[in-house]
């Protein structure tokens, strides 16, 4: 257990200081973000919080950022006019495009040396691990997903907040 404790240690830590270093524009939890309003589409700042368990003030700083960088967008709900859903603006899905490419380059380098019965039950155990930490199952993974398949268990007491999901003139 000491090894494995060590290893994801280490493990979260590289992943970290990679993702800087990969899209320095975007903080790991910017790139989630927008990972995540691209597989939902839209989604109010309150969802984002839930589903992270980060916290909402948190959440209003990274969208306020992404927001002034030009990579997110606020639109008026269809369905509740009062509430405003995040979408993916155009520089949003560039930036996000292109990490996603140096994502995946730097794992095909970093695993070019496995076999693919090595790959295979890496992949079958990190798929395991994932839902076993998490607090429900989740689907099976899409492959060539980037939106996190294990959310948090969603908090039925959380209602919009209107500093974050309201509309601004």
């Amino acid at each position: 257990m000491e090894t494995i404790q060590r290893e994801l240690t280490g493990f979260a830590r590289r992943a970290r200081a990679t993702a800087a270093r990969m899209h320095p524009d975007l903080s790991l939890v910017s790139y989630t973000i927008l990972a995540h309003l691209e597989v939902q589409q839209d989604c109010r700042a309150t969802d984002l919080a839930a589903h992270y368990l980060l916290d909402k003030s948190t959440v209003s700083r990274q969208v306020a950022a992404l927001e002034r960088l030009g990579y997110i967008e606020r639109r008026v709900d269809a369905a509740d006019h009062r509430v405003q859903v995040l979408h993916l603006a155009p520089r949003g899905v560039e930036i996000l495009a292109a990490a996603q490419i140096r994502r995946r380059e730097a794992f095909q380098e970093r695993l070019a040396g496995w076999d693919a019965d090595d790959l295979s039950r890496f992949a079958e155990y990190l798929v395991r691990y994932n839902q076993d930490a998490a607090p429900y199952p989740a689907p099976d993974p899409d492959p060539d997903s980037t939106a996190d398949p294990y959310p948090a268990a969603p908090d039925p007491d959380l209602a919009p907040d209107p500093d974050l999901d309201a509309p601004t003139d």
